[in-house]
């Protein structure tokens, strides 16, 4: 029983989210959520079947939106350390070809942690996508981290609380993707505008 009522909480995630507190037990627990909603602890773990406001989408499925006309925009959410204005990174990152790569903008923190608030993360996630997007709030947009991965199911809700209107999210991430023998492209973080600032 407690098993079907979780499940029953998942499949209506997507109508709670945007006008309920969120069902779930679970994500009522403080320790890791916000009282935002957004996942602020454990980011690498289980993961709902549906994000709110977005469609869950196979890799099947991602095949098809970014060879569709207008073709999706994949948008890639994975952290990368950010250290005095300036992303530090020791190694390539493989993502989706073509994706947008906006490193840390699905932390459920951005706003209230002291080192994050600093910046206007959020911003920098909207502002970017808007642009790449051309300023259609209903061009497809495909949100990606990896699999059992928070990140990008918090990013799905800050675009869809945003006014977004087409959003996938790709719960599998870029194992699965690359797991079904589809190539991955290097990614290069875009750089946030605060990070011009802090540059040396």
């Amino acid at each position: 029983m407690v098993v079907a009522k979780r499940h029953l909480a998942t499949l209506l995630l997507p109508a709670l989210c945007s006008t309920l507190p969120l069902a779930s037990a679970a994500m009522d627990d403080p320790l890791l959520f916000s009282e935002q909603g957004y996942r602020i602890d454990r980011y690498r773990s289980p993961t709902p079947e549906t994000a709110p406001g977005a469609a869950t989408v196979d890799t099947g499925e991602v095949v098809a939106l970014l060879n569709a006309t207008p073709p999706a925009l994949p948008v890639d959410v994975i952290n990368l350390t950010f250290h005095h204005g300036r992303f530090l990174q020791t190694e390539p990152h493989r993502s989706l070809p073509g994706a947008l790569w906006l490193p840390n903008t699905g932390l459920g923190h951005l706003r209230d942690d002291w080192y994050y608030s600093r910046h206007d993360w959020v911003g920098y996630l909207l502002n970017e996508v808007t642009v790449a997007s051309g300023n259609d709030m209903s061009h497809p947009i495909v949100v990606v981290c990896r699999s059992d991965c928070w990140l990008s199911w918090n990013a799905v809700k800050r675009l869809a609380e945003a006014g977004f209107q087409r959003l996938y999210w790709y719960r599998d991430g870029i194992d699965s993707w690359e797991a079904a023998g589809h190539l991955l492209e290097t990614a290069t973080p875009s750089p946030p505008p605060f990070a011009k600032a802090e540059s040396p």
